[in-house]
């Protein structure tokens, strides 16, 4: 009798790749930019008050910001893979509730898709941490923008027109992108991700991990980085095309600008050689520094409405570098240990830059135009560029390594960073 072999891909799964958590983050990519455009078009439509709108977004903003936090508690009784595949259904669950297009549909469609949004990331954070070597996170955080760079940039002009053509078309193209994101993650078979270390008695309180998180300046600092070049962001695609409708320059100004801008991403591995070349600290002063001036350029040139957009536009050119090395310094602080629970503070920075932007342009909006919400987005972007100075100047750098007899050359700590 012949002896019956188990194929090998069936006894041991194969070690994850670079190639494939970037494949992962370009469907989600798909999924979220063909609705960045549409969802607020639809809100407006289905409340008819932008003031209920906002305040929507701020009570959804609020509850992901908590969700996210209790993610690494969840995680502690449930195995990371189901909590993905939770967060994966949630999507194509909100996209599917949103084609119903009445009030409470679509509030419910925003808070599942919003709550997924974190939820994966969290988890997809834990993952990049598990398997993807500290020496590869520049490679990764490359490839990841430039698998991400055809969903961020056809997206929301593909979403507007489908929206126009048939209203619920985009969120079924984003429901099925989901599905093939949960797919393809159940490919990979990243199971419950690598054991590096198990506490002998987890802390009952949620919360926790934060004493870690603030007895540690590396970390805090990086945290900071992510928030502030999230809030440029939230600058740039929400007051961008408000500044250009009272302009006289149209309503489709903004969403040009948003486009050409996402095509920018394709720049990712040049902007990899700039960091390689110089290092993580210079490429994020660089990046901090060149997009405040260019957003207080913008402000400063409010009477010429099209040089105030490109300067905008060309300061965004450096948020996307920040998009590359800006989340670097945090992630390479972390340790393996503190994987899980770190990447949920790293996480939150979407959610409270989505808080502190409306909330602080709101007060700006009060006595200046929105050109001065510009000015305001360029103080924390030098406030960054001067904090940068804390970091170490080999920050990332390759090392020269000792080469170990053990199994697990995936030591260190990383992860991936998104666009808001």
């Amino acid at each position: 009798m012949h002896e019956r072999r188990i194929p090998e891909w069936l006894r041991h799964a194969p070690a994850p790749s670079v190639r494939g958590f970037a494949v992962l983050a370009g469907i989600e990519a798909i999924a979220r930019g063909i609705l960045i455009s549409v969802f607020p078009l639809l809100m407006y439509h289905v409340l008819q008050d932008a003031r209920v709108v906002s305040e929507v977004y701020f009570a959804v903003g609020l509850a992901s910001l908590l969700i996210g936090l209790l993610v690494p508690f969840v995680i502690r009784f449930v195995p990371r893979h189901w909590v993905y595949g939770v967060g994966a259904s949630m999507f194509v669950a909100g996209a599917l509730f949103s084609t119903l297009a009445t009030p409470a549909a679509v509030i419910a469609g925003l808070s599942l898709i919003t709550f997924a949004v974190v939820t994966t990331f969290v988890c997809f954070n834990a993952y990049v941490l598990d398997y993807v070597a500290k020496l590869e996170l520049g490679r990764f955080e490359t490839s990841r923008l430039f698998y991400s760079a055809l969903g961020w940039t056809v997206g929301p002009l593909l979403g507007v027109y489908l929206y126009g053509w048939w209203a619920p078309a985009p969120f079924l193209v984003a429901a099925a992108a989901a599905f093939a994101m949960l797919v393809v993650f159940a490919a990979m078979r990243l199971g419950n991700g690598r054991l590096i270390t198990k506490r002998r008695a987890p802390p009952a309180n949620p919360f926790g991990y934060f004493p870690r998180f603030f007895a540690q300046p590396r970390l805090i600092t990086g945290w900071l980085f992510a928030v502030i070049r999230s809030c440029g962001w939230w600058v740039y695609v929400v007051y961008l095309p408000i500044y250009a409708v009272e302009s006289g320059l149209g309503d489709q100004v903004g969403g040009i600008a948003l486009s050409l801008t996402n095509g920018a991403l394709f720049l990712a591995p040049v902007m990899l050689r700039f960091v390689q070349k110089s290092s993580v600290r210079t490429a994020v002063r660089a990046g901090f520094f060149m997009a405040g001036l260019f957003f207080l350029l913008a402000g400063l040139l409010n009477g010429w409405p099209v040089l105030a957009v490109l300067s905008l536009m060309a300061g965004s050119l450096f948020l996307i570098l920040l998009d590359v090395c800006g989340g670097l310094p945090f992630l390479l602080a972390v340790k393996p240990s503190e994987r899980t629970e770190m990447s949920a503070v790293y996480s939150s920075f979407r959610d409270v830059s989505g808080i502190l932007t409306p909330g602080g342009a709101w007060v700006v909006l009060v006595f200046w135009p929105v050109a001065g919400v510009f000015v305001a987005g360029s103080v924390p972007l030098f406030l960054a560029w001067a904090l940068g100075r804390r970091l170490h100047p080999r920050l990332g750098q390759a090392r020269v390594a000792i080469e170990r007899s053990g199994p697990d050359p995936f030591a260190g700590p990383e992860g991936p960073q998104v666009q808001p």
